[in-house]
């Protein structure tokens, strides 16, 4: 039978990539770490990490060990909060959200969810999908309100996640009032690589650079920010121009316009990562029923922003 502490401990060894780090974050000294690891590949009969001077990665079994760790991680922590429900009489629902889709989705299905529930206990942690997902396979959250783009759900969400989609969410170009093209119905990427530009998300640049190079200029960044609100002000202010998503471009910012980008225009798509059978949980099932219902109708609260485009 394998050692769940030897799990613990290499789960930490992959989130730090060294033993040293690992073991102060365990409060453990490398020596125990190291000893751990081993004991744990005897145990196996095979290698789970490959040491260097460069640090620690692990091996295909390693990493589907690490799984194996978080997904026990993750039950102990559920079946921890299911004694305390039981001890205490009360549900408890923790939520990780992204700040945008949560400002627009959350609030109106959270408010469903304690007329429902009233004596229910919860709680909002507010974080990207990056570090969101991760939470929710270690078990510390019991649902993600998350997004991705073109790609796979970021952070190797992979590993019994369950994802239901609830919007697509096309981004947006934020010019000034003034700007030449600020009347056009739609635009292309390309008709604005001269520009200088705006982030209103950090994590979004990557996705940018990718979209302006596939339309053949490399993208010029004179803000950054992690606020869309802020960023949309910015371009107010002659700093450049942005790209923002639809369920950001509420509440209305004076001396902006909103232009469509042409297709394949960039989108996030915006859904609910959780964990395995836990959706059937009877809170869970009824805060995703929350939030499929505001999901509906959400591009309608920015359509003072859009105009005609949004039905």
């Amino acid at each position: 039978m394998t050692d769940v502490h030897r799990l613990r401990v290499l789960r930490a060894v992959a989130e730090h990539g060294s033993f040293n780090r690992a073991a102060a974050a365990l409060r453990l000294t490398p020596s125990a770490v190291s000893q751990h690891v081993a004991a744990l590949e005897r145990s196996l009969g095979a290698q789970v990490v490959v040491r260097s001077t460069r640090g620690v990665t692990l091996t295909r079994s390693g990493r589907i060990m690490v799984g194996a760790a978080e997904a026990v991680a993750a039950e102990l922590e559920h079946a921890r909060r299911e004694v305390d429900r039981i001890g205490t009489g009360r549900s408890r629902l923790t939520v990780a959200t992204f700040t945008s889709g949560g400002r627009l989705l959350l609030p109106g299905a959270l408010a469903k969810l304690s007329a429902a529930r009233p004596g229910m206990e919860l709680h909002v942690r507010e974080c990207e999908p990056a570090d969101s997902l991760p939470l929710l396979r270690q078990g510390a959250v019991d649902l993600a309100l998350a997004y991705h783009f073109d790609g796979p759900l970021p952070g190797g969400a992979g590993r019994g996640v369950r994802w239901t989609p609830l919007l697509e969410d096309p981004l947006h170009l934020v010019l000034p009032q003034a700007h030449p093209l600020a009347g056009r119905d739609a635009l292309d990427l390309a008709e604005l690589a001269d520009e200088a530009w705006v982030l209103g998300c950090l994590t979004t640049e990557a996705y940018l650079r990718r979209h302006a190079a596939q339309a053949g200029f490399e993208l010029r960044l004179r803000g950054t920010t992690t606020d869309y609100f802020f960023a949309r002000s910015l371009v107010a202010a002659g700093v450049g121009v942005s790209l923002v998503p639809s369920v950001a471009l509420a509440p209305v910012v004076e001396g902006v316009r909103t232009v469509p980008v042409r297709a394949p225009a960039p989108t996030r798509h915006i859904g609910v990562a959780t964990l395995g059978r836990r959706q059937d949980h009877p809170e869970t099932a009824l805060l995703l029923d929350a939030l499929e219902e505001q999901a509906s109708g959400a591009l309608k609260t920015v359509a003072p922003v859009l105009g005609d485009r949004v039905g």
